[in-house]
């Protein structure tokens, strides 16, 4: 690779204040952050941000890579896969020219995609994936209204109850090359039959879980909404709070203590009550949703009141309701709730980085660390939606690779 440097005004992340500099970018990482006074060597590529401000990659630490265009789980099952995964080669595309250059799947084919962007086939961030949903019977991630023979066969979650089939249900998830487990703590609002409030699967299974990803140097996320799933999840060592619409006190505590992370997903929920009715999500999701959201930016910024390490993550599936590439609508969600946009820009770069266990490779633009690194148009201290429209996202550069260059 070229020797490259990246000059103008930099936000590196970690929460120090924007400094006009350079980084000098060496086989895929960050080799120094300089000054803008120093004297480049003859043979370095220069690339000038102009007006522009220079940023880590983006992290959208919980998505779905579906390849569905529809909120309608049925419709999930009933699609060739073929078809789907074609509709996630976009999906991929369309995430990193918006200046995602990592993302979380925690349920869906990143497993087969990662290895596709890994082998230059494809454009795309890098993903980790936990590939299938580990649920309960009747838990969110089965689909209520369908034969639970058929969901078991071709749901998109991994139906499993009793120690013994979680445990099972985790390492086949590692067998098919997840990076971690994701697991279904609690009821949700897109789950017909059962109440974001209410806990799912049992102390004794969720340790189960928790002790198989830890024997592989891994960890669970959690689907977690109500006060007593998301207490049982982190009681039983999950690192990952996703959602955490009802937290309480003790969840707070229980975070503090564990160094868990809550991962925010405002976004689909405030979508769904603005434009779900349009969308066809069912009467149940829509009343469920507009229950919450309220509830939720409480709970979030509770947490973050508190200390909680609060990450950026969206829960988006793609499709006109949830689309790809507007992902950083949630930092957007964060500065209104109270955040400054340098917390929102950390917990989108920096805290999701730590969150998915890459915190000592992405998330901060320092020397040693992979060159994932974004120019927007505009300063997102002053504006934060600067960093929302792709069409503001004039460079990416992943892994000390040009992906989109408009400058």
């Amino acid at each position: 690779m070229d020797k490259i440097a990246i000059r103008g005004r930099i936000i590196d992340g970690t929460g120090r204040e924007p400094f006009h500099g350079v980084l000098i970018i060496e086989e895929g990482r960050i080799k120094q952050v300089e000054t803008d006074n120093i004297t480049l060597p003859g043979d370095v590529k220069t690339i000038d941000a102009g007006e522009g401000t220079i940023l880590p990659g983006l992290i959208d630490a919980h998505i779905h890579f579906i390849g569905s265009r529809t909120l309608d789980t049925s419709r999930w099952l009933i699609e060739p896969v073929a078809l789907r995964a074609i509709r996630t080669v976009v999906d991929c595309e369309t995430l990193l020219d918006a200046g995602f250059t990592t993302v979380r799947d925690v349920g869906g084919l990143g497993v087969y995609l990662k290895r596709a962007i890994a082998e230059g086939e494809i454009r795309g961030p890098r993903i980790l994936s936990a590939n299938k949903i580990l649920s309960q019977t009747g838990g969110h991630g089965d689909i209520h209204y369908l034969p639970l023979d058929f969901v078991r066969e071709y749901g998109f979650a991994r139906i499993c109850d009793g120690a013994d089939q979680c445990r099972q249900a985790a390492r086949e998830q590692f067998r098919e090359g997840a990076d971690f487990i994701k697991i279904c703590s609690t009821g949700g609002v897109m789950s017909e039959k059962d109440k974001p409030q209410s806990s799912q699967f049992t102390m004794e299974e969720l340790k189960a879980i928790v002790e198989e990803a830890r024997r592989v140097g891994s960890y669970v996320a959690s689907h977690a909404q109500g006060a007593k799933g998301v207490n049982d999840a982190l009681k039983a060592g999950i690192k990952t709070i996703e959602h955490g619409i009802y937290l309480d006190d003790e969840s707070i505590e229980l975070m503090l203590q564990n160094d868990a992370y809550l991962v925010t997903t405002l976004a689909i929920v405030k979508r769904i009550c603005t434009f779900g009715e349009k969308f066809n999500v069912p009467e149940w999701g829509l009343k469920k949703a507009r229950a919450a959201y309220e509830t939720h930016k409480k709970a979030v910024w509770k947490a973050k009141k508190a200390g909680v390490k609060v990450a950026v993550g969206t829960d988006f599936c793609s499709g006109e309701l949830l689309p790809f590439g507007q992902n950083a609508e949630e930092l957007e969600l964060l500065v209104d709730l109270g955040f400054t946009p340098m917390e929102a820009i950390i917990a989108g770069t920096k805290t999701a980085a730590e969150a998915i266990q890459m915190g000592d490779k992405s998330g901060t633009l320092e020397a040693g660390k992979m060159a994932d690194v974004i120019i927007v148009q505009g300063d997102p201290l002053t504006d934060i939606s600067c960093v929302k429209s792709a069409e503001k996202v004039r460079f990416v550069m992943k892994e000390g690779r040009i992906e989109k260059n408009v400058l």
